[in-house]
Order: structure tokens, then sequence, then C-alpha cells
């Protein structure tokens, strides 16, 4: 296990250490929300520790201090976490092949510690890069709840928080880097347009399921068809196996 360890250079330490950092401010952040729309201080700490999932923490409390039913906030974290299985699929070997570390490893599963673990090309590297950053992530994330948490319970307003602005305003930050391509945004317009739609008529939570329907705008894969430059290549490789095959069968002939 040292030598796993040994394998971590300041460089990549530095990069985790950041990213630990902002989790905290960022778990902070959530604990403080989390108290002061009306849950008590162990809810946040304990969904950190049980869940570790920022995003569907943010949903969970925002959807249930909306008047959501927790069902609906369930099945939206659950809907937001699906890209956890094909990450579980790349990092299978990184984690461990025992059964104690790959419950832990699952655990620590995150879009950073597979990140940092895919980033490198030695497997040993990349099992303590993997490692690294989701324990010191796990740490710094609920350090950084309890913390907010005790800070919220000091807020008398909840309302001087801004919880109507502030759960909007974190989901959007979380998707905003994937709605640059025009595949993803649309289905992520479709789907805020069905919401908005349905919010006055519907109880609260149900619009963001319904949303969910924007997923019909998600382009289909296809054969790419050939361009005019790919026939042109095919087309000069083709005469060049051609007048080359001309040129051995000629060769032979003299030969022969």
């Amino acid at each position: 296990m040292r030598s796993i360890w040994r394998t971590l250079d300041p460089g990549l330490w530095r990069g985790v250490l950041a990213i630990a950092v902002a989790a905290a401010v960022n778990g902070a952040s959530f604990g403080a929300i989390a108290v002061a729309a009306g849950n008590p201080l162990w809810v946040p700490v304990a969904m950190s520790v049980l869940v570790f999932a920022g995003g569907s923490q943010y949903m969970a409390v925002g959807v249930v201090a909306s008047g959501g039913s927790p069902i609906a906030a369930v099945i939206g974290g659950l809907v937001l976490n699906a890209r956890h299985l094909p990450f579980g699929l790349a990092i299978g070997d990184v984690v461990g092949k025992s059964l104690p570390a790959r419950l832990v490893g699952s655990h620590l599963l995150v879009d950073e510690s597979v990140a940092f673990a895919m980033a490198q090309k030695d497997p040993e590297r990349a099992k303590a890069a993997y490692w690294a950053c989701g324990g010191s992530l796990f740490i710094a994330w609920n350090l950084g709840v309890f913390g907010g948490s005790l800070a919220g319970s000091l807020v008398s307003d909840p309302s001087a928080l801004g919880l109507d602005a502030v759960f909007p305003a974190v989901m959007l930050a979380l998707v905003l880097p994937a709605l640059k391509e025009a595949g993803k945004l649309r289905p992520a317009l479709l789907g805020a347009a069905i919401a908005l739609a349905a919010t006055p008529f519907l109880p609260p939570g149900v619009p963001v399921l319904l949303a969910l329907a924007g997923l019909v705008a998600v382009p289909r894969r296809t054969g790419t068809a050939p361009t005019a430059e790919t026939a042109g290549t095919v087309g000069t490789a083709e005469a060049a196996g051609t007048t080359e095959a001309a040129g051995t069968t000629e060769a032979r002939e003299a030969t022969a």
C-alpha cells in the first residue's frame, strides 16, 4: 500500500487538495442552506455521510423545501446520479477486487475521483489517485457540511439566505458545463420548458420529474455518410493499390 501512495507526485496532490478545499466550501453552503430550510442538523450531516453526492443532496433538499414529496426528491437524485453507472464500469479495475474495497470505493465514486483516475496512464498511479481524491473529497465535504450546518442553525430567518434563488442557481451551475454542446442543450431546454409549463398546474416536485421527457430530444447516433473528401481519399488509395498490383504483375512477367 505504501508503494501505491508513493506514486503520487506533489503536482497531483496539489490538484486533489485544491478540489478538496472547494468541496469543503460547497459543503458548508449546503449544510447552512439545508438547516435554514427547516431540517434538523443531523439530516444534512447524515445525508452527506451516507449519500455523498452533492448535486443529488442539493436537489433533494431543494425539492422538499419547496413543498415537494420525498419520493420526487429521491427519484430526481437517482436520475441525476445515473451517470455513475458508466463511471463504475470504467474504473472497476481501479477500485480493487476485494469486496470491502469495492464497497468503499463505490461510495467514493464521484466525478472528480473518476477524472483523476482516468487521467493516469499507470494502473497503480490511477488507483492511488482515485483513493486519494475520493478520500480527500469525502472528508472535506463532510467537514464542510457539519460546519455549515452549525452556522445555519444560528440563522433565525431562513428566508434571509434567499433559498428560492440558491437552489436553482446551484443546479444551473452544475449543468452549465455540459450545455456547451447542441446535442445536450436541446434536451435541457425542452425539459426546462416542460417543467415551467407544468409548474402552475401540478404539485411541487412533479414538474421536475416531467422534465425527463426532454430526453426525447437527445440526438440518435447514426452512421456517418462518406464525404467527398473521404471518397477521394479512398479512391486514391484504391488507384494506388491497383497501380502497385499491375507493376508487380509486369515485373513477374518480365522475369519469366
